[in-house]
């Protein structure tokens, strides 16, 4: 069961915030503080408007917020012995049967909208196979594997091409310094996928546009030339040429 919750942020009663976050907390002060948080209110074409519901979306506190709040649903569908994964509002029910599945679907979609007072975005959650691949924050999960979704891949690479266009006039390291803080994140966010493949293939792309700033760089035949004695390569270098 691929489940989505419409404006989970927008829609928490928060009452039952404070409520779940007493359970632990019993410092008056800080319950007084995320009152306040939550009853900040927001601005609207620059007028000020009361939230008397939802928590400030983007808020620094709101994702926290919003665990503490569907950790409810969570334990209670454990104690249902179903399998799930959730992230924020992003949630997966693992089944062994169509029928099996119905009836988790059936059972959440009571306990977010009548107890937790939430929206089941009905138009993206349905039921499907792995063998149909579940696509879930970035990857696609299948039966026996799991990859990458092409979209992520896609504006992946956009991003990367912002960075090393050939006329950027930078140099070659500051290119790779600002290169790596997203290649680490990208590639440890996705190392739980099957995608050495997909990295190899990014890597030996991404290595063809830096040697092209490079070589728009030296600008001139010589430089390149020189660079390769340095390297130990021996002249004449009768094959290679630079582009015009």
């Amino acid at each position: 069961v691929d489940m989505d919750l419409s404006k989970c942020f927008d829609l928490l009663d928060q009452e039952l915030i404070l409520t779940s976050i007493s359970r632990r907390v019993k410092d008056g002060s800080i319950l007084k503080l995320i009152k306040q948080f939550l009853e900040s209110g927001v601005i609207v074409g620059g007028n000020w408007q009361a939230t008397v519901t939802g928590g400030p979306q983007g808020g620094v506190i709101s994702p926290l917020i919003a665990n503490i709040y569907l950790d409810a649903f969570d334990q209670e569908m454990k104690r249902r012995n179903h399998r799930m994964v959730r992230y924020a509002d992003d949630i997966l029910i693992l089944c062994r049967s169509r029928k099996g599945a119905e009836n988790a679907l059936k059972q959440a979609t009571k306990l977010l909208e009548k107890d937790l007072k939430l929206t089941v975005n009905r138009s993206k959650t349905h039921i499907t196979h792995s063998d149909d691949g579940v696509k879930f924050l970035g990857v696609e999960i299948g039966s026996n594997y799991t990859t990458i979704q092409a979209k992520k891949l896609k504006s992946f690479k956009v991003q990367l091409k912002a960075l090393t266009k050939r006329n950027g006039g930078k140099p070659l390291q500051r290119v790779i310094k600002e290169l790596n803080p997203k290649l680490r994140g990208f590639s440890q966010y996705f190392r739980i996928a099957n995608a050495s493949n997909e990295f190899k293939k990014l890597a030996a792309w991404l290595r063809r546009r830096l040697r092209s700033i490079q070589l728009r760089l030296w600008k001139k035949p010589g430089r390149l030339h020189q660079r390769l004695k340095q390297l130990g390569y021996k002249p004449p270098f009768k094959f290679i040429q630079m582009m015009k």
